[in-house]
C-alpha cells in the first residue's frame, strides 16, 4: 500500500490512484512488488531536520529514502521537500509536475537497489528516472 501524507505543507496536486499504479508498474520492471511505502511531503526545514537527526547530514535535499525492503517487497518512508522540488524545477528549467514525479520515482528506484552516489551511478539513476517517467500515464 502506498500512502501520501504531508507535514507542514499542502498536499501537492498529484493523481494518487494513477501515481500508485505507475509506481507499481515501475517496480514490476525490476521484479519488485510494492509493500508499505509512505510518501511524506514536507518543507525544506523539515527535511533538514530529518537529514540532521537520522543521517547526520547538515544540508537541504529533495528526497530522503528510508529503506525497509524485504526480499522483492518494497517498503520505505520517503520524505520529499516540496520547496527543493520547486527550486530544482526552476533551476533545471523543468515543469514542477515533472520534477515532482521524477523525485517520487527516484525514491522508488532507490528501494529497487539503484544508487546515485558512486562513480557512474548518477547516470544510471538518471536513465532509470527517464525510463520511469516515460511510463507515466498522465503526462
Amino acid at each position: 500500500m502506498i500512502t501520501y501524507q504531508t507535514e507542514g505543507v499542502d498536499m501537492p496536486d498529484i493523481r494518487k490512484r494513477e501515481t500508485t499504479e505507475w509506481i507499481k508498474a515501475v517496480a514490476a520492471t525490476y521484479g519488485k512488488r510494492v509493500g508499505e511505502i509512505a510518501y511524506i511531503f514536507c518543507s525544506d526545514e523539515k527535511i533538514l531536520e530529518v537529514n540532521r537527526q537520522y543521517l547526520q547530514h547538515d544540508y537541504y535535499t529533495d528526497i530522503i529514502t528510508f529503506d525497509y525492503c524485504e526480499g522483492n517487497r518494497l517498503s520505505g518512508d520517503l520524505f520529499i521537500s516540496l520547496d527543493t522540488v520547486r527550486s530544482n524545477a526552476e533551476q533545471f528549467g523543468t515543469a514542477y509536475d515533472t520534477e515532482l514525479h521524477r523525485v517520487i520515482i527516484h525514491g522508488v528506484l532507490h528501494l529497487c537497489g539503484i544508487n546515485d552516489k558512486g562513480p557512474g551511478e548518477r547516470e544510471v539513476m538518471e536513465a532509470a528516472e527517464d525510463r520511469a517517467l516515460a511510463m507515466r500515464p498522465e503526462k
